[in-house]
């Protein structure tokens, strides 16, 4: 294994991070769902891209009721995603290609399908591990709701007690006061980090210890992941303390292994006191994939990232979340204004988060109601996440696009002969071009730049910094082209137009510019 790129801080302060949804990414088998061999056969595509790592959603034994987020056992793989062998051989080929591999843990409900809880169920020790309690007024315990939509507790018939769900009727949630279950995510932890992998990526890592009290809290909205701030529910002080004891564990591994938390709390200082030198090297700032278009929304949520977060992560997708690109407007100004956007956090300091298809400019597919699998649409009746999970287009002119030889798993975008890979690799104007450049840019330029910047102040619609070791880095949130006074060269321009004449620097409409400034203009 080489990963020796000759940089003295840990890999992950300064990483971009490729995240695959499994399911989703490359089909070898034909059965129509994604698996691990068909990730290890388009690792290339990652390199040529230039990322540096890769977040694997998971991969476990599961109903997948939930996709893989029900968890049966946390050591194997699920079948129809491969077996330990083809995990090997995946991580192998990654490292082999200087790529670090993240898994994601789900630490705070099981698979109803479990071991744990059908010996929970059946009156075991393990229903300790658990929360279950006696309802009130012929009901459930309180009036909490799950995520999913519907109540968060399902009656035991054969107690007459009810489990506690944050999420689906087939994920209960764990019980972290229960000393057995630290001990065994310890396991857990060691058994993956013997194993190789670089980090762990922590589902709902706020959401382990609920309030003691259970008190009933005011209604809450559903269908969303971005139900946030529910502190009757989550976001309980002692769940800090978790990440303090996985942190040594981590810690006491060679090779800079690391955890990034998934901390959907909107109250970024909230979210920031997960993260710290013997807490969590990493955790999601969710803020940013919300903020509007426009020069003013992002430069505060930037500066919010900045001010809190050491280091900053940034995040504008992923398998819970609108494309940004649809988020954005959809069709070709969706396209400008999400690769604009994209531009500005990949020329900041800290970790930028990637999700599969965003390179290719993709939009949330259309999934007909009759075609949806997310547990969001079947319980609460909402859209759910089906359209920001359809299948990777790789080639256009094939039924399957690449993907598969069988029936996907979930229909293809509308968009998925437009924006295959295939096509985009012919044309040195598409958006994965692009992507390339930025990153082509960013990975020479990141020994030569520190984590100091400076805000210009051109225009009302323009953002516009400077990162200490001299890259400039000017976004135009306007249909119009702008003039910003300043020097140097062009490194990247999200689109055709950037030139810098007479002392100062022309961005086109919609648009993010790299320039390498001239020293004398500093």
């Amino acid at each position: 294994m080489r990963l020796n790129r000759g940089v003295v801080q840990p890999w992950w302060r300064d990483a971009v991070v490729y995240e695959i949804y499994v399911r989703s990414f490359a089909d070898s088998d034909g059965d129509g769902v994604g698996d691990l061999e068909g990730v290890r056969s388009h690792l290339d595509h990652l390199v040529d891209l230039g990322v540096d790592a890769l977040w694997l959603t998971p991969f476990y034994p599961s109903p997948m009721h939930d996709h893989g987020y029900d968890v049966a056992d946390y050591v194997d793989i699920e079948p129809v995603f491969g077996d330990l062998a083809a995990f090997d051989r995946l991580l192998s080929d990654a490292h082999e290609r200087d790529l670090r591999v993240i898994v994601d843990l789900v630490p705070n409900h099981t698979s109803n399908e479990h071991p744990w809880f059908q010996a929970a169920l059946a009156g075991g020790p393990e229903r300790q591990q658990y929360v279950f309690r006696p309802g009130r007024d012929g009901g459930p315990p309180n009036n909490w709701t799950s995520v999913f939509g519907g109540p968060a507790w399902t009656l035991d018939k054969d107690s007459g007690e009810y489990y506690l769900h944050l999420f689906d009727a087939t994920q209960p949630d764990l019980e972290w006061r229960s000393p057995a279950v630290h001990e065994k995510f310890r396991t857990i932890l060691r058994t993956w980090l013997d194993r190789g992998v670089d980090g762990f990526r922590i589902d709902v890592a706020h959401a382990l210890y609920k309030h003691p009290d259970l008190a009933d809290e005011p209604a809450a909205p559903v269908g969303s992941m971005m139900a946030a701030d529910r502190p009757a529910v989550w976001d309980q002080p002692e769940v800090v303390g978790v990440y303090e004891d996985w942190r040594r564990i981590t810690d006491s591994y060679t090779g800079d292994r690391m955890m990034v938390g998934e901390v959907f709390l909107l109250d970024a200082r909230k979210a920031a006191r997960y993260v710290g030198p013997s807490r969590l090297q990493q955790a999601f700032n969710f803020s940013v994939a919300k903020a509007d278009w426009g020069a003013q929304a992002l430069r505060e949520v930037v500066d919010r990232g900045l001010a809190l977060f050491d280091p900053p992560t940034w995040v504008l997708s992923n398998h819970d979340l609108p494309r940004h690109t649809t988020r954005f407007g959809g069709g070709e100004t969706g396209r400008r204004r999400a690769v604009a956007a994209t531009a500005l956090l990949l020329a900041l300091p800290g970790s930028t988060y990637l999700y599969q298809g965003e390179e290719l400019g993709l939009e949330d597919g259309d999934v007909p109601a009759e075609a949806r699998q997310d547990p969001i649409a079947l319980r609460s009746g909402l859209p759910g996440r089906d359209g920001c999970r359809t299948p990777m287009p790789w080639v256009a002119q094939d039924v399957g696009h690449g993907f598969t030889t069988g029936r996907p798993w979930l229909p293809f975008g509308a968009d998925a002969s437009e924006r295959a890979v295939d096509v985009q690799r012919r044309d040195e104007t598409a958006m994965l071009a692009t992507y390339r450049q930025l990153l082509v840019a960013r990975r020479t330029l990141r020994p030569h730049l520190g984590n100091a910047v400076t805000w210009l102040d051109p225009a009302p619609d323009v953002l516009a910094l400077r990162r200490e070791g001299g890259l400039v880095c000017v976004l135009n949130t306007s249909e119009r082209p702008v003039e910003v006074p300043c020097s140097g060269d062009v490194l990247v321009a999200t689109q055709a137009g950037a030139c810098v004449g007479d002392g100062s620097l022309t961005v086109p409409p919609v648009s993010t510019v790299w320039l390498r400034e001239d020293p004398t203009h500093a």
